[in-house]
């Protein structure tokens, strides 16, 4: 991992912990999820950064997944329990991070319990210690206050371009993940705890999508399809985006019936909204740590 790199990772980091830092205010009771959106990716622009993928603005017991849609009229509830997860990226180097904030004190302690899960898991991430000691501390903690971690939810390691390049960092103690932290990777720590069973399902609804090149196939598509396919490719790549991002372009119907055609033909994946099984309450917190070839660790997420 060069200088280089590192720089720009630790870029992304501190733009995506002061956009994170500034949203926190916007989210009140009333407040247009739409509004949010925009506010977030305009400031990570600003900040001379991108966005890794389109803001998650997730309520109760929606985990992850929701970022708005077009015209979206939803708001922010009374007493509700909002995750922001935020992705950055600076020439490709991406940084992940995520805050809960709570609109009902009766939540505190669901928040408390995910965010000290997060903060004493990033005190054993190093190099040679197994990804499933995180896990390990993160179940612990979480159960000690009565909740539970979502199972089938976990933390990443990042590269270029790649929000999960490919290894996984359990919320639980699962013995079937063996790999150990490495020197010269990036890895996002991400506990989720909830008042529930511990386990999300998909929803129908999709809000993300990300796009698989593959030349061969895509010459066989409309030209309608290989239009929406070439605009967006141009821009994200085979980064996470939003139909609201590309809805000046063409109109939503077009960008929705493009997708359902690239995602039954393999040239896209699809991001289902996810949902706490049993309606429970979802807490989450995140942050992205640097493992450098130095054995340096730094946490780029954290605002300085």
């Amino acid at each position: 991992m060069s200088d280089n790199e590192i720089e720009n990772y630790v870029k992304a980091g501190r733009i995506a912990c002061r956009v994170l830092k500034e949203v926190e205010n916007l989210v009140k009771p009333g407040t247009k999820l739409l509004e949010i959106a925009e506010y977030v990716e305009n400031r990570i622009y600003a900040l001379g950064g991108k966005p890794a993928f389109p803001v998650n603005i997730s309520i109760n017991s929606v985990a992850a997944h929701y970022t708005p849609i077009p015209g979206d009229e939803s708001v922010i509830p009374s007493g509700a329990v909002v995750k922001i997860d935020i992705g950055v990226h600076v020439d490709g180097y991406i940084a992940d991070t995520a805050t809960t904030i709570a609109l009902d004190e009766g939540y505190r302690l669901l928040c408390e319990a995910t965010r000290l899960a997060l903060e004493k898991a990033l005190e054993v991430v190093g190099p040679g210690v197994k990804l499933s000691e995180v896990g390990y501390i993160v179940e612990q903690i979480v159960k000690s206050y009565g909740f539970r971690p979502i199972y089938n939810l976990s933390g990443h390691n990042l590269d270029r371009y790649l929000i999960h390049a490919g290894e996984v960092i359990p919320n639980h103690r699962d013995r079937l993940v063996l790999g150990s932290f490495k020197s010269g990777r990036v890895y996002a720590i991400e506990p989720f705890a909830t008042s529930g069973r511990g386990y999300v399902r998909e929803e129908d609804a999709v809000t993300i999508y990300a796009l698989k090149p593959n030349p061969k196939k895509l010459s066989k598509l409309s030209q309608e399809v290989r239009e929406v396919f070439e605009y967006v490719y141009e821009d994200r790549k085979t980064l996470p985006f939003a139909l609201r991002w590309y809805a000046k372009r063409f109109s939503i119907e077009k960008l929705r019936s493009a997708m359902n055609v690239l995602v039954d033909n393999g040239l896209a994946l699809a991001y289902p909204v996810l949902v706490e099984i049993d309606k429970g309450v979802v807490a989450q917190y995140e942050h992205t740590v640097i493992l450098t070839n130095k054995d340096e660790k730094i946490i780029s997420t954290l605002c300085q």
